[in-house]
């Protein structure tokens, strides 16, 4: 029985997935527990960003937190795979550290906004993208106000913010919903999601 280069039952191609949503739906939390799982072997991608480290981050774990001299430098030497002006701070994603992941033979997950997966999508068509979303806009809202990390004009525009963006949902491969404890639930149909994408007859093939 022979092989196509296309499609080898031993050796999967490596997958790109990009997990986003607007603020308030937990992204971060899923693949916190993604993480602690640790089933599968995932490189998740540390983004870049110039806004200030909140309490109880962990530079270089959380994020890279960057002067904006420093990101203005990566966008000129052409560093980032992605990057975005993001309530008024740059985010961007470190290219070399994906293609490393990927050459190493794993799969590589993103936590980006929506703006971000988009731009991903026209780079590397084959990426995997889920929107992760709440049961309601009301408990997206909820959330963002129980935070309390904004004053009462930046909350005001992440509520509008993640309204326009919760209409973006049928640009993604799958919608993932991550109700209020049921976290569970939600890193289960992710897992899921990559389990079947490796299964593909027809794999998804990145180049970056």
């Amino acid at each position: 029985m022979t092989h196509t280069s296309e499609f080898n039952i031993f050796h999967p191609e490596p997958l790109l997935i990009v997990v986003s949503g607007p603020s308030g739906v937990g992204k971060d939390t899923v693949l916190q527990l993604m993480k602690e799982r640790g089933k599968l072997l995932f490189h998740f991608v540390v983004t870049a960003t110039t806004r200030p480290i909140r309490e109880g981050e962990v530079h270089g774990k959380d994020y890279f937190f960057i002067s904006s001299d420093e990101f203005a430098k990566m966008i000129e030497d052409d560093e980032l795979l992605e990057y975005a002006i993001v309530y008024n701070d740059y985010k961007g994603i470190p290219k070399q550290q994906v293609r490393d992941a990927l050459a190493s033979g794993k799969d590589v997950i993103m936590r980006l906004d929506v703006q971000g997966a988009a731009t991903v999508r026209k780079m590397a068509p084959e990426a995997i993208l889920i929107f992760l979303t709440t049961e309601s806009e009301e408990e997206l809202v909820n959330r963002l106000r129980e935070r309390k990390t904004e004053t009462a004009e930046g909350l005001n525009l992440r509520i509008a913010t993640a309204r326009q963006e919760m209409k973006r949902a049928n640009e993604f491969d799958y919608v993932v919903v991550n109700k209020d404890d049921y976290l569970n639930e939600a890193v289960d149909t992710i897992q899921a999601i990559i389990h079947a994408e490796h299964h593909r007859t027809h794999p998804r093939k990145v180049n970056l």
